[in-house]
């Protein structure tokens, strides 16, 4: 079965959807991944009459399928403590309201309920996101936290998503959560513990992003593999990664593209990301979900890229095979075999 290609909309927000569909159509992508940002969606209009209606027409109009939308913004509002100017900037006027940091946790996780609505409405099972965190603060363990703080940052996690998740349950999608710094799910151990906060519920897995794995030094395959019956998404966009004992992995506080930073996002296939060893590990563990390019890279016209983007990742994909490797090894001659 041929995979589908779509585009996230996310780093296109500031273009009407019409013309992201237009653009996406004609380089040759068989969907989007629509971000609830911009004019592209609106997760408090999911019952509107005709609102869903709008949004499925201009994909039709471009021969273009949804198979996921995100709510990366307003979801990282859910459990980010503190709240500041930087949510401000990103959640808007609705879940910011008078900024008080608890209401803007508590609208962001209403937002988060009619996301899921909104994905129903759609016909679409999996809402992409990103989850916040109250400890992620923490991360240097300097001046010394104690392993309490942490016990609650998961506990308030848990207390803060149940709610949000029962809701995705009514409305039978799953929240595929991107494993990222600043998230309460951000590495290996992290997402171990993670999904133990929440019970393992089915509801919640993972959106597959190797390009924040290269520079925390992750193995994306094999976290392919470890966390295989929970990626629910994938999301390709690379990582070129510049170690040079002055360039490090914490980036410097310098702005992307700077030469000196240790690492900075690429597009897809300019980087050092292992796609094809990733797309074998994708197809081993039965993944038929949509491959979406999430375009960014500071130093090249997103014009341009998002095109190439999508071609370097089909050069690195093929079908896979239709003989398990125990039926292939079976069929071997049996001195073959035993040379083996």
């Amino acid at each position: 079965m041929p995979r589908h290609y779509t585009l996230f909309t996310g780093q296109w927000a500031d273009l009407p959807l019409e013309e992201v569909a237009r653009l996406a159509s004609g380089w040759g992508y068989d969907g989007l991944e629509i971000a609830v940002s911009g004019d592209h969606l609106d997760a408090w209009r999911w019952d509107e009459p005709g609102y869903v209606d709008s949004k499925l027409a201009v994909l039709q109009k471009y021969n273009l399928r949804v198979w996921a939308i995100s709510n990366h913004l307003k979801g990282q509002a859910v459990c980010d403590d503190p709240i500041d100017f930087r949510h401000k900037a990103i959640v808007g006027p609705k879940v910011w309201g008078d900024g008080d940091a608890e209401g803007v946790r508590q609208r962001a996780a209403q937002e988060l309920q009619h996301t899921a609505r909104l994905a129903r409405a759609l016909g679409v099972d999996t809402v992409v996101g990103f989850t916040g965190s109250s400890i992620w603060q923490y991360v240097a363990m300097f001046p010394p936290v104690p392993a309490k703080v942490i016990d609650a940052g998961y506990q308030d996690f848990a207390d803060r998503w149940n709610p949000i998740l029962d809701v995705f349950d009514d409305c039978g999608v799953r929240f595929a959560h991107e494993v990222h710094p600043s998230e309460i799910a951000y590495d290996y151990w992290t997402t171990v513990r993670t999904l133990e906060a929440i019970g393992h519920r089915e509801a919640f897995g993972l959106n597959w992003d190797p390009s924040h794995f290269m520079w925390q030094g992750i193995d994306p395959v094999s976290f392919i593999w470890d966390f295989k019956d929970r990626i629910y998404h994938v999301d390709c966009k690379d990582t070129k990664l510049r170690p040079t004992g002055r360039n490090t992995v914490m980036g410097s506080h310098l702005a992307w593209g700077d030469p000196r930073r240790g690492w900075d996002f690429v597009s897809a296939g300019r980087g050092d990301v292992p796609w094809e060893s990733s797309f074998r590990a994708l197809a081993a563990i039965g993944y038929t979900g949509p491959i979406s390019v999430e375009w960014e890279d500071a130093g090249m016209d997103r014009l341009h890229g998002a095109p190439e983007a999508l071609a370097a990742l089909k050069k690195y994909d093929f079908p896979a095979s239709n003989t398990s490797f125990d039926a292939a090894f079976s069929a071997r001659d049996p001195a073959e075999k035993r040379a083996l």
